[in-house]
């Protein structure tokens, strides 16, 4: 126990203690002594050591008092204990994963690289943290990936790490066949998904660069499913539109080739409307950290802290201490420091 961490539960009551100097003077002026009209009748011989500690049993009834003054003042030790409660969020990243996500206008200066890889390098900041993102430590995160078809890559998850990880193995549709954008499955996927959670609040990402052209759920009726659900969609147009170059494989290697390309932007801001989200844009590098820094901004986990504080009562110690420099001044009044009537 540290003295800083000493209070009591009534502090005024010590001012009592002031007292304790007035108990001295009154035992000591108390009956019990013979009184002589001079000192000259004394026997001329030394003061014995009884009549030196004649005052002691009046200063243990003093102490006695003081003593009961502070078990009476209630001294205790408080703990303080904080308990926070974090009502994590849960998160569906829908990807898009088509042909024209190779495209490399999403680059840096210091790096080529494809749209999905783009989307790849965010999507870990905006999970683990980084780059001006905190991460998601409390919120559970699930990834559909799509194309032709949706899949789901990874179900609402805390562990973190290995969603990322499978975040990062994530690859461009290769087989023409597949090579379309079903929108409305992937939402629908999403919105499944999210059902089964438990988190009161339940949102999804949607990113793509294309027009939905597949799949067999209309982009309309999956935000209707998920206005339905409670789920809060966040639409996100990534790359330019018109012309992109990507590398396509060629006989004597990849080679850059001019690429029309096109968003559907009106559809992407039917879903967010439709579901109370927002419809951001993001035509380069610095654009997409901004868009999952402003998202990550508007859905932030809950946290609340309750406070309580136990206390370790040590009024016993003063108060035994009083009793038993009461008895002892009692004791020796009536013994070895005994008064002559």
């Amino acid at each position: 126990m540290t003295w800083a961490a000493l209070e009591f539960r009534e502090p005024l009551l010590l001012l009592l203690g002031l007292v304790a100097p007035v108990v001295f003077l009154l035992a000591r002026r108390a009956p019990g002594r013979v009184l002589f009209s001079s000192f000259a009748l004394l026997p001329a011989e030394r003061r014995s050591w009884r009549e030196r500690l004649a005052w002691l049993p009046d200063a243990l009834l003093a102490l006695a008092f003081l003593g009961l003054v502070v078990a009476l003042a209630g001294p205790r030790v408080g703990e303080r204990q904080s308990r926070v409660q974090r009502e994590g969020i849960a998160i569906m990243m829908i990807v898009d994963t088509s042909g024209s996500m190779a495209a490399l206008d999403l680059s840096t200066p210091t790096r080529e690289r494809t749209r999905l890889q783009a989307v790849q390098d965010v999507f870990e900041r905006f999970v683990l943290g980084g780059a001006a993102l905190p991460g998601r430590p409390n919120d559970a995160v699930g990834l559909v990936s799509f194309a032709g078809y949706a899949d789901t890559a990874a179900p609402l998850t805390l562990d973190h790490e290995n969603l990322v990880a499978v975040a990062r193995n994530l690859e461009l549709t290769r087989l023409r066949e597949e090579n379309f954008t079903a929108i409305g499955d992937a939402l629908g996927l999403a919105v499944e998904r999210l059902r089964e959670s438990p988190a009161q609040s339940r949102i999804a990402v949607l990113l793509t660069d294309g027009v939905h052209n597949a799949g067999v759920e209309s982009p309309a009726a999956a935000a209707e499913l998920a206005r339905s659900q409670g789920v809060k969609v966040y639409t996100i147009g990534a790359g330019t539109t018109g012309i992109a170059h990507m590398r396509v494989p060629g006989p004597r290697g990849a080679t850059l080739r001019p690429v029309r390309v096109e968003i559907d932007e009106a559809t992407l801001r039917d879903i967010a409307e439709r579901t109370g989200g927002r419809y951001f844009r993001a035509d380069n590098a610095e654009a997409l950290i901004d868009v999952y820094a402003e998202i990550d901004r508007l859905e932030r986990t809950k946290i609340t802290e309750d406070r309580s504080r136990q206390y370790e009562e040590l009024f016993p110690a003063p108060l035994l201490a009083a009793l038993l420099l009461a008895a002892c001044g009692w004791l020796g009044r009536g013994t070895v420091l005994a008064r002559v009537p």
